[in-house]
């Protein structure tokens, strides 16, 4: 391992410049980046944000629908239907106590002023096959965006009319009510959700430093990164609209990387204190060695959040956008900012210690307790690597096994919320009396003239032929708009909730249906949306992006580690074992949620499915994420390997002393991640147990056990770099190392030499 460079010289990457300039121009480097914050709130602010419309969301027909209708100026209202069931089975619509609860339905809510185009089921044909229930349907007034907050007098209206009628059951359901409802029920859950995951972050902070401004530090960095990256989201929606689910992700995906990012910074630089050297020499082997694997991890983690562009879904591209943009961020400011304020604090960042975890981290050697853990099981996979890799890779590969069976779909009402919101109730009895009611196929007809007889008759000719060909049981509504020459036609689709059946009756309308009938009109566009369609064009559109985004993320990932370490086994190393852990996650989640193994433990119920978005945003979250400990941990075994130990002492090295660091910042995401699966919505626990459990498995049993396990096994064959690749650049940077010379060397004085593979 020859020494190249002269001794006492300088490292070389970015992250030691940045460090170094930092360190010595403290206030500067402070004052920059407060203007920047600031900059660009205010700059987001100014420019105002442009939300994701429907329109932009696909590339399919429910996008084609809804460009249509948003190009005619017209806002669907929000629509909502009132049902009216008999108790007793032998009971009909057609009695006069069941009209006269219609009529007095009709009446409470049209006296309400809320509410316009009341109908009667009996003008309508809304009467269900058995005849026991029947359907009241109106729009309510005004901005349908809106709707959930006019929405009580109605309420009101109907609960009226239903004390009244006790031996009928009168219920309300639509897009306004059940907007209410779950603004109630779900709004303040994920306000609670996200505003508590930065008080279990700082308190899980103190238990790892023991200090309360250490604690403080990589919170307030987070929640820097993310405040300025709310205002870049601003800025860049006017190229790329953002959508409210952007905003969840890129809280969820700040806070961790940003913790993690100081976190690995600070340890190694109190480290370095702890060895003996001063506050200048400890920031710039910080800043050699932890800001260099924050710079590597960072930039595999933008390239794997960008992977989300390449699905061509909105909501997608807009989670991809939010979370590149806060990475980087929190990527810069944690090779920027944080020498600055580490040199500016100096000893008193260790104030407001806590008492009793000062006396526990001193006894542990000043590597943390946790470390005294992992020595004793890395004895062991080092005793018996082959032992260990095999019953590790075994383990994760039998819980992955059922990923191979993963069912995905968009989950309906009663599988998204269950029986926690009484609304469901509602949805899964109209559904029942009246199949695919609840959630219609929109055909929206644009023709040059809408009230042309061709036209007309084409759109008749639909309606009949979509009940005759089985795909509906009617009613077929029409809902014309002569002055925008469109055409809303609603067919209620056969197999309501069943989302494999009633996709078979829209394949039916689409493909046997509209050409027969409306294809045959020249000039007339009918593409056909609504939540099915919507559904099955996100799951196909999806399904076509899966293979480009997994290429994209993994040749760049693989590329980046190569260059990063300038060593091909371990590219390819980091590869399959990120590879593992996601498919672990994959085991685990359609175990417990499609399968309902052991879903009780998690507050959750086997609903069947993997709601459709989760695997695809699994496996790019969870891709850069896993990069952090990879980076982190492996950057240590390779500095150790470079001061001249041998590669079993050097994994040893690497793994026990970032051990501590590695599991803080496991636990915190860990918690965060854990919160969101306390929620009620089942794709919000699909979610956050995915991420929980992927973290937690990624940061033990990968990086505890099968890393140390696989690179002890390959020897310095971890190290190989072909020559027919050497034209590659060169991304290592001359690393601060001290030369091996015994144990008082390791913990000697501050001289460095640099020194390379």
């Amino acid at each position: 391992m020859p020494v190249m460079g002269r001794a006492g010289r300088g490292p070389r990457g970015i992250a030691a410049r940045a460090g170094g300039w930092s360190a010595q121009h403290r206030w500067a480097a402070v004052g920059i980046w407060v203007l920047f914050v600031l900059l660009a709130m205010v700059a987001g602010s100014a420019a105002g944000r442009v939300e994701l419309q429907e329109s932009e969301q696909l590339s399919g027909e429910t996008t084609q629908a809804a460009r249509i209708t948003e190009e005619a100026g017209i806002d669907e209202p929000a629509g909502e239907t009132v049902l009216v069931q008999a108790r007793d089975a032998s009971a009909r619509a057609t009695d006069p106590a069941f009209r006269k609860a219609v009529d007095d339905v009709m009446r409470a809510v049209d006296g309400t002023r809320e509410v316009t185009n009341v109908t009667s089921p009996y003008d309508t044909r809304s009467i269900s096959r058995d005849g026991r229930s029947a359907l009241v349907q109106f729009d309510v007034r005004g901005d349908p965006e809106t709707a959930s907050e006019r929405i009580d007098p109605v309420l009101d209206a109907v609960a009226g009319v239903q004390d009244k009628h006790k031996e009928l059951r009168i219920e309300e359901l639509g897009s306004a009510s059940m907007g209410k409802t779950f603004d109630e029920a779900f709004g303040d859950d994920f306000q609670r959700a996200e505003f508590s995951a930065v008080p279990v972050a700082l308190g899980i902070l103190l238990i790892a430093f023991g200090a309360l401004v250490a604690a403080l530090l990589p919170v307030l960095l987070a929640i820097t990164a993310i405040m300025a990256t709310m205002g870049l989201m601003g800025v860049v929606s006017h190229v790329m609209p953002m959508s409210e689910t952007a905003d969840s992700v890129m809280l969820l995906v700040g806070l961790a990387v940003g913790v993690d990012y100081c976190l690995f910074y600070l340890r190694r630089e109190r480290e370095e204190r702890a060895a003996g050297r001063d506050s200048r020499t400890a920031i710039m082997i910080a800043a050699a060695t932890s800001g260099r694997a924050v710079v590597v991890s960072g930039v595999t983690v933008c390239v794997a959040m960008a992977g989300m562009l390449f699905t061509g879904i909105g909501e997608f591209e807009s989670m991809g956008l939010a979370s590149l943009i806060v990475v980087a961020v929190a990527m810069v400011g944690s090779v920027t900012v944080l020498p600055a304020l580490l040199s500016l604090l100096g000893e008193r960042v260790e104030k407001g210690r806590l008492p009793f975890v000062g006396r526990r981290r001193r006894a542990a050697g000043g590597h943390g307790v946790e470390s005294r853990v992992w020595s004793r099981v890395l004895g062991g996979v080092l005793r018996r690597p082959l032992v260990s890799l095999v019953v590790a890779a075994g383990a994760l590969v039998a819980i992955a096994l059922p990923a191979a069976g993963m069912k995905t779909q968009s989950f309906t009402l009663d599988q998204e919320f269950g029986d926690s919101v009484p609304i469901v109730a509602t949805y899964q009895r109209i559904n029942e009396a009246f199949p695919g009611g609840v959630d219609p196929a929109e055909v929206v007809v644009k023709a040059d003239d809408i009230g042309a007889a061709t036209v007309r008759d084409a759109i008749a000719d639909f309606r009949e032929q979509a009940v005759t060909s089985g795909a509906s049981e009617g009613p077929v509504e029409v809902v014309t708009h002569a002055e925008q020459n469109l055409a809303f036609v609603y067919v209620p689709l056969v197999g309501g909730s069943d989302q494999d059946r009633a996709e078979k009756s829209l394949e039916v309308l689409r493909d046997e249906v509209r050409p027969a009938t409306l294809g045959k009109v020249e000039g007339v566009e009918a593409p056909i949306s609504g939540q099915v369609a919507g559904s099955k064009d996100f799951n196909d559109q999806l399904t076509g992006a899966v293979a480009p985004v997994f290429a994209f993320v993994v040749i760049f990932a693989f590329v980046l580690m190569l260059l990063s370490f300038r060593s091909l086994t371990i590219a390819v190393t980091s590869i399959v074992l990120n590879l593992l852990s996601v498919g672990a996650a994959y085991g685990i989640l359609t175990a417990v949620f499609q399968h309902g193994w052991g879903a009780s433990l998690v507050g959750a119920e086997g609903v069947g499915a993997i709601i459709a978005w989760l695997p695809l945003f699994l496996f790019v979250i969870l891709f850069g994420l896993s990069m952090d400990y990879h980076v982190f941990v492996v950057s240590r075994i390779r500095e150790a390997k470079l001061q001249g130990r041998g590669t079993r002492e050097a994994i040893t090295h690497g793994v026990v002393t970032t051990a501590g660091v590695v599991t803080s910042a496991a636990v915190i995401m860990v918690a965060v991640f854990a919160i969101f699966g306390t929620l009620s919505m089942q794709s919000m626990k699909q979610m956050g147990v995915g991420l929980a459990a992927a973290v937690l498995i990624d940061a033990t049993v990968i990086r505890g056990v099968l890393l140390p396990a696989v690179m002890a096994l390959l020897g310095d064959r971890n190290w190989y770099f072909p020559k027919w690749l050497r034209w590659l650049p060169d991304l290592t940077h001359d690393e601060p190392a001290r030369p091996v010379a015994g144990p008082a060397t390791d913990a000697g004085a501050a001289g460095t030499e640099p020194v390379r593979v």
